[in-house]
């Protein structure tokens, strides 16, 4: 489940999200190894995070950097055919003064990012719901304390960099044109590459402006 990092390339950043109040022993452990990571140098740097047991899935909810972290887990879990839906689980409630039904977020005790400089290369614990088997925190943990970075369970496909250029401009929303590779909007006039894990990332503006054709020139 893991492969070696030349960590002279590739920054690692663990970033573990914590329900504070209720900090048990087990998790205790895991973040004093953690913390035995970053200092042994396993790990470049290490951000614990604390987030509540659960939040309200609605616009308005104080706690937005939680749901907006969920869909981020969740569109990278759905990459690479995981889940990380359990741990996460959605519930209804229903206010037996209004009768109104609100859909709730319930986190996990803990839950574990990892970066390799800025890559999100993986999200514990996960489930592939193909063959049942769930990579946990304690087993990415382990890993990392090795000196290895865990590898999640599931890839990207090539159809999911396929299904990428369907979707439309991160800046504006407006239709994007191909140019080999090469994406352009037609309204705003972002230009950017998908990188591996199928996400558009802009070009830098020094490598737009060195007289290569537009995409939207080229169609």
């Amino acid at each position: 489940m893991s492969e070696t990092i030349d960590t002279d390339t590739a920054a690692l950043t663990a970033v573990c999200h914590v329900r504070a109040p209720l900090l048990l022993e087990p998790i205790d452990e895991q973040i004093e190894t953690l913390q035995a990571c970053e200092s042994e140098g396993a790990i470049d740097e290490l951000l614990l995070r604390s987030w509540p047991q659960e939040v309200a899935l609605t616009e308005e909810s104080p706690y937005q950097e939680v749901i907006d972290n969920y869909e981020r887990f969740a569109q990278w879990a759905d990459e690479r055919g995981v889940s990380v839906r359990p741990p996460f689980r959605e519930r209804s409630t229903t206010s037996q003064v209004t009768g109104k039904t609100r859909e709730r977020l319930v986190t996990p005790l803990l839950c574990l990012e990892v970066y390799a400089d800025d890559e999100l290369i993986g999200v514990f614990p996960h489930t592939d719901e193909r063959t049942e088997e769930t990579y946990t925190t304690d087993e990415a943990i382990a890993t990392l304390r090795t000196g290895e970075v865990p590898e999640p369970l599931g890839s990207v496909t090539t159809d999911t960099r396929a299904s990428a250029t369907s979707n439309t401009c991160p800046d504006c929303g407006g239709s994007l044109v191909d140019g080999q590779g090469l994406f352009a909007c037609s309204d705003c006039g972002w230009i950017g590459t998908i990188t591996e894990a199928g996400r558009y990332e802009s070009r830098p503006e020094e490598l737009t402006s060195e007289g290569e054709p537009s995409p939207i020139a080229t169609r």
